[in-house]
């Protein structure tokens, strides 16, 4: 009796090697093993059976990685001890592979972290390039069975917008189709007419032999992938979708055989070329359709607001950040990040790349350094040269780097459930089925079954989902709503609790009142004050920034630091000032007012009380809000209170005074009670609350607002709109649900005339294509309605 591999489950065919009361083919899989559970990684042999791979035991030279140009070119980001690689592996194919491959380090202690894309299937790593060098960790990823793909192509890293081996499949079964049915037309002919032909009788087995030439590669090589897909899933023990299409192949190609070597007939080869024709048709739509919804990987989606770009003399404008230019200049402020590849032309850069590598430590960057998109600046503001445009940056694959982690919601319970047991009820009725016609008619039985596993393939119920929430992100996309990943329009159609921030989110970021109330501050100071307040993106900074009519000749500003709800300080011209709370100062507040204080040199120099100017039509959207619990929260006092009262009707919960940290505990007490909460605020001091939230809205007016913290951005004009995009999102879940009643719907009603054996297995593929169309035509046709009923049509 022939052992398996207990790693890679492979027959021992050679050497056989025991080693901890289990067999092993070769030292490869051995190693792996002691390895694995060297570091208590032994779960992995229990996520499948047979789940690891054989390492190559050629002798791989990596060598060449750790050359300059070529570490360069094959790594994502490089950057102080920590790169970024993104690595092709061919040989994932199952969960225990990525459970394994999203373990290395653990593995090593050099690899920061690793990322697996199942769909693409590749891995991105983080590690400690000082510590390990890119071949070396090329070297470790071989010897445990997952060996790297790297040649020009995966070097330059593009987008792969066709499947040319798909292609390929499709054109030799549409040959194969086209020319078996020239073949098979004289005895389809012959058989209408009821006739026979002298060369028709002399020259069909020579024709019926071509067709099975034709029909070969088609089923072997064409079909390939739902043959593999079937037995990866039955090796698992899993019975995937892909099992009765393959039974169903089979039959008829088997069965097509049989009747050429019997001379009972001419078989159904060319049913089979076309069968398989219109199958890859529709896995070609599919796999275009998917391609279509990477709306979560285009950079407009997450890069919507405009950033500040400055001309030679200082000049600042505000620019939607696609229209940025090689050779532009721009101002990055403290807690800002990068939005494109840049050189540090003026300031001191101290860059927190926490968001591209997942470590927390700054790197100091001086003038003439380059600094990557993703990066974030803390500190004084810095003046950028842009060396790559917006979608050459990096940071295009960043806010989404973690979206091919899918996460369990309720629609994927339900679209598992269904599939846990469709597979089953379709070889069920199919089995039925077959007993009764072998009995009826016997030939006619391979037909039927066929089609009843053709036509029961799922694949408008596996669009209907994704498709609709990808039309619905579009569509919130053109109207300055954008969203993170279809998981959030899901999960704000759940919402029931909205929580705003004040300042910056339902009060204009420029736009107040502002009075100065101390003694006069001189012109030297006033210079220095308005150079300093351009370094923060805080909306009572940029408004005071507005408000002094004073030239800013933009003086360098030198250790600057900003303390979280409280303010900033830094030096300007050999001065030391404080911006910010009136404990920062020093002072305090006797009024309710909303006031910033300055000091210079620690002596009190005055302060610019605000009277914030709230965004227009919040009372209307508040009253359309009467379905949500609405609380707000604020870093100032409550002098507005009373206002606020006014224009919310029944305010759930109000609370002033509110330091970063108090904000977030007050949206973890919400959901401790069982709430689902929208957060809003500005994306700056917010940025706990908004990642605690269930769903983190980050409101920016006219700067690069981007904060990995959000789940969606939107434009601060849009705010008083808030109703529509909520409203619009729980359309979106009705239409889903519909799409799955219509892909269900066409389920049953195919395999009941199929059973009855009124449709044929090439009239089913035809209609696998179309069953996907006819989905993607009602998810487009219904988000397009509905989307009409609150926005403007755009194109």
């Amino acid at each position: 009796m022939a052992e398996n591999c207990f790693h890679c489950g492979q027959d021992i065919a050679k050497e056989r090697i025991s080693f901890d009361e289990k067999v092993f083919c070769c030292n490869g899989c051995k190693s792996v093993y002691e390895i694995l559970n060297l570091n208590n990684l032994g779960n992995f042999y229990e996520l499948n059976k047979r789940s690891g791979i054989r390492p190559d035991e050629s002798s791989s030279q990596f060598d060449y990685l750790d050359t300059p140009e070529i570490f360069e070119k094959v790594t994502d980001f490089s950057e102080g001890n920590t790169s970024l690689v993104t690595f092709k592996i061919p040989v994932i194919h199952c969960s225990s592979c990525i459970w394994l491959l999203e373990s290395l380090q653990t593995l090593n202690k050099n690899i920061n972290y690793s990322q697996v894309n199942f769909t693409r299937k590749t891995v991105q790593i983080s590690f400690n390039q000082n510590e390990l060098k890119l071949s070396d960790l090329a070297k470790f990823l071989t010897n445990l069975g997952y060996k790297p793909v790297i040649n020009l192509e995966t070097a330059e890293r593009k987008e792969e917008t066709l499947d040319k081996t798909l292609l390929i499949k499709l054109a030799i079964a549409g040959f194969a189709f086209g020319n078996g049915m020239f073949f098979s037309y004289p005895e389809y002919a012959a058989e209408v007419m009821g006739t026979s032909d002298f060369w028709f009788d002399k020259y069909k087995n020579l024709f019926r032999f071509i067709m099975f030439l034709l029909a070969t590669p088609v089923v072997f090589y064409s079909a390939s992938d739902y043959f593999k897909s079937a037995w990866f899933g039955l090796k698992n023990k899993i019975v995937n979708i892909d099992v009765p299409i393959v039974l169903g192949i089979l039959m008829l190609y088997g069965r097509s055989i049989y009747e050429v070597l019997t001379d009972y007939g001419a078989g159904y080869f060319d049913t089979l070329c076309g069968l398989l024709f219109f199958m890859l048709l529709g896995k070609l739509f599919q796999k275009r359709t998917y391609s279509a919804l990477s709306y979560d990987r285009d950079y407009k989606s997450f890069y919507p607001i405009a950033v500040t770009k400055i001309d030679f003399h200082g000049k600042q404008e505000n620019i939607l950040l696609s229209e940025l230019k090689v050779g532009d200049r721009i101002l990055v402020r403290n807690q800002e990040i990068i939005p494109v590849d840049s050189i540090l032309i003026n300031g001191e850069g101290n860059i927190d790349n926490s968001f591209i590598t997942g470590e927390s430590a700054s790197v100091p960057k001086k003038a003439g350094d380059k600094i990557f998109a993703g990066g974030k600046q803390t500190g004084s503001a810095l003046e950028l040269e842009v060396i790559k445009t917006v979608n050459q940056s990096y940071l295009t694959q960043l806010w989404n780097k973690e979206a091919f982690k899918k996460h369990e919601t309720g629609l994927d319970t339900l679209t598992n459930h269904i599939s846990k047991y469709f597979t089953f009820t379709i070889l069920g009725i199919t089995l039925i089925a077959g007993i009764y016609w072998i009995r009826v008619d016997f030939e006619k039985m391979f037909q039927v079954v066929a089609a009843i596993l053709i036509i029961a393939c799922p694949c408008a119920l596996a669009l209907s989902a994704p498709f609709t929430f990808g039309h619905v992100m579009r569509i919130l996309g053109r109207n300055k709503f954008y969203v993170k990943d279809t998981l959030t329009i899901e999960k704000i159609s759940k919402i029931g609790t909205l929580v705003f921030d004040k300042t910056g989110t339902i009060t204009h970021q420029k736009k107040a009142d502002i009075v100065f109330e101390g003694t006069e501050i001189q012109e030297f100071d006033l210079k220095n004050i308005k150079s300093l307040v351009k370094n923060s993106n805080h909306p009572l900074s940029k408004s005071l920034y507005e408000f002094l009519e004073i030239e800013d000749e933009h003086f360098p500003v030198e250790h600057f630091l900003e303390i979280p709800g409280k303010g900033y300080e830094a030096e300007v011209r050999g001065k030391t000032y404080r911006i910010g709370s009136a404990k920062l100062v020093g002072q305090e507040s006797k009024n309710l007012e909303t006031a910033v204080y300055i000091s210079g040199n620690n002596e009190y120099l005055g302060k610019f009380i605000f009277k914030n100017e709230y965004r227009e039509n919040l009372n209307s959207l508040f009253k359309k809000l009467h379905g949500y619990n609405i609380h707000i929260l604020s870093g100032d006092n409550s002098s507005e209170e009373n206002q606020l009262k006014s224009m919310i009707p029944n305010p759930q919960g109000m609370a002033f005074n509110q330091s970063p940290e108090d904000k977030l505990n007050y949206i973890k007490n919400l959901q401790e009670k069982g709430q689902k909460v929208a957060m809003l605020g500005d994306g700056l001091n917010d940025a706990g609350a908004l990642k605690q939230s269930n769903v983190g809205i980050a409101v920016a007016d006219d700067t690069n607002s981007f904060t990995p913290s959000s789940d969606v951005i939107m434009s601060g004009e849009k705010i008083t709109e808030l109703d529509k995009y909520l409203n619009y999102s729980k359309d979106a879940m009705t239409i889903v649900k519909m799409t799955f009643a219509i892909s269900l719907m066409y389920n049953v009603i195919g395999v009941s005339f199929a059973v009855l054996g009124k449709v044929s297995p090439l009239f089913a593929a035809i209609l696998m294509p179309i069953s996907s169309i006819s989905v993607v035509v009602f998810t487009s046709v219904a988000t397009w309605w509905r989307s009409s009923k609150y926005f403007s049509i755009r194109k």
